[in-house]
């Protein structure tokens, strides 16, 4: 930790193409090794097959509404007290919140075998969009875990 003063926040600039910060936080999260444009292909790509799958809906809207179903409200985090470990429940940031999906959907993503990136991206969306698949059940999970450990909610400062 820096003991000088604290870091300042930076601002994402919107994608291009549809002047949204969330797309620009999921290309700069699918990003490896400097490749933008790749992971630019790989969003863009994945919101034309949703656009080509559901037709009537609009994909900037079926992200949003996807990234919003997979945003966990609570999560634990382990506190050491008195020598035994607590799994200690706490309300998660809305920056945080949607750190956490976007890893979530784009982890996977990437656990899809057999199919283009761009492609098991779309099909995560949507399963998130419809409340089903990997990323949701990962949310319930981490659910249901802070409400098992809400008998050491009074740990958490």
């Amino acid at each position: 930790m820096a003991r000088r003063r604290r870091a300042e926040k930076r601002t994402i600039t919107p994608d291009p193409r549809f002047n949204s910060e969330l797309v620009a936080y999921m290309i700069n999260g699918i990003m490896g090794r400097g490749k933008k444009a790749t992971a630019a292909a790989i969003v863009y790509g994945a919101l034309e097959d949703i656009q080509k799958k559901m037709s009537d809906e609009d994909p900037l809207a079926v992200f949003n509404r996807a990234i919003d179903n997979v945003r966990p409200k609570l999560e634990v985090k382990s506190r050491r007290v008195g020598g035994a470990t607590y799994q200690v429940p706490l309300e998660v940031t809305p920056k945080r919140q949607i750190a956490l999906a976007c890893r979530w959907l784009i982890q996977y993503s990437k656990t899809r075998r057999g199919m283009p990136m761009r492609r098991a991206m779309a099909m995560e969306l949507m399963d998130a969009y419809s409340n089903q698949g990997s990323a949701i059940k990962k949310r319930d999970d981490t659910h249901k875990m802070a409400q098992a450990n809400k008998a050491f909610a009074h740990y958490k400062w």
